[in-house]
C-alpha cells in the first residue's frame, strides 16, 4: 500500500465490560485500557471511518451492518447491572457497508448486509475507550460461519483499498482465547502465564513481521503453530487478526502492545505505518 494508507490494526477487547468495572484483582485491566485510550496514536490519524470484525458476529456470509444508528448490543451475562446501561453512539455509515459489500463480492466471496445488529461488545467496549467521541462512522463486519482462516484472509485482501480512504480497518478479539483457562485463572486467581499462551504469541509475532505470502501461508495453518490450538479451542477470537492481515497487502506487521491478564499473554498487531494524515 501507498504512505497515504492507514495501517491495519488487531485489538484485544478485554473480557466482556472488564474495563466499566471493578475487577478483583484492581487494576487488571488497567494497562489494556490504558493503551486503548491512546489508540489514535497507535493508528496515526484519527480515521475517517472505521471498518471492525469482532470474534463476537458469524453468519453465512461476509455480512457489514448496514444501520445508519446502530444501538447496543449487551452480548455478555452477569455483570454489573450498570454495565448494560453502556452507551457509544456512533454513527453507522450505510454506504461504507454497502461498499464493503461490493468489494467482497467482486472478490468472489459471499457478501450480505444487515440492517438490525447493534454493536456487540467487542466494537463499543474497546471503542468507547478509543474514540470516546463516538464521532467516527464505523461499520461493523461477521466473520464468515465455517470459519476458514485462509477464507478470512481473502476478504481482508479485498477490503484493503478502503485503507486509501482513510477507512482504519480493525480486528477485535483476543490472541489468547481458552476460555475454560481464563475462568479457572479468575477463579483460583492464578497469575502464572499459561506456557501455550507464551509459546503462541512469541509465534504470532514472528509470522505477523515475515512476508506477505510467507505469513499468510502461516496464518492459515495458525492450528499447527506452538500453543495454538490450545490458546484457542475454536478460533472465532483470532479470526479477526487474519482479517486485518489480508488487508494489509504488503505491508508488515509488528506486536505494538502486550499484555499480562488472567494466566495469558494478549498481544496488539499493526500492519503498516501509523504515518496516514487527513
Amino acid at each position: 500500500m501507498t504512505a497515504a494508507s492507514l495501517p491495519t490494526i488487531f485489538v484485544p477487547h478485554g473480557a466482556g465490560p472488564c474495563f466499566f468495572m471493578d475487577w478483583n484483582p484492581p487494576g487488571t485491566w488497567d494497562r489494556m485500557g490504558a493503551w486503548l485510550r491512546g489508540f489514535v496514536k497507535v493508528a496515526g490519524a484519527k480515521p475517517r471511518a472505521i471498518l471492525i470484525v469482532t470474534g463476537h458476529w458469524e453468519a453465512d456470509a461476509f455480512t457489514a451492518n448496514a444501520r445508519g444508528s446502530p444501538g447496543m448490543l449487551y452480548d455478555y451475562t452477569g455483570f454489573p447491572e450498570h454495565t448494560y446501561r453502556l452507551n457509544w453512539p456512533a454513527p453507522g455509515s450505510p454506504k461504507l457497508a454497502a461498499r464493503v459489500r461490493k468489494l467482497l463480492a467482486e472478490a468472489g466471496l459471499p457478501a450480505a448486509e444487515d440492517r438490525d445488529r447493534g454493536f456487540d461488545h467487542g466494537v463499543f467496549i474497546p471503542m468507547m475507550l478509543a474514540f470516546p467521541d463516538a464521532d467516527v462512522p464505523v461499520v461493523q463486519l461477521s466473520l464468515r460461519t465455517g470459519l476458514d482462516p485462509a477464507e478470512h484472509i481473502a476478504a481482508g485482501s479485498a477490503l484493503a483499498p478502503l485503507r486509501r480512504d482513510g477507512v482504519l480497518i480493525i480486528g477485535s478479539g483476543m490472541s489468547y482465547h481458552n476460555m475454560g483457562k481464563l475462568m479457572r485463572n479468575l477463579r483460583s486467581g492464578a497469575t502464572d502465564i499459561e506456557p501455550d499462551s507464551e509459546k503462541f504469541d512469541a509465534w504470532l509475532a514472528e509470522t505477523v513481521a515475515l512476508p506477505r505470502a510467507e505469513r499468510e501461508g502461516r496464518l492459515a495453518r495458525w492450528s499447527k503453530a506452538p500453543g495454538g490450538l490450545a490458546s484457542h479451542p475454536r478460533e472465532e477470537h483470532l479470526l479477526p487478526l487474519h482479517v486485518v492481515a489480508g488487508a494489509a497487502a504488503d505491508d508488515p506487521g509488528e506486536r505494538v502492545f502486550q499484555d499480562r491478564v488472567l494466566g495469558s499473554v494478549q498481544s496488539a498487531f499493526r500492519f503498516g505505518e501509523a504515518s496516514w494524515m487527513q
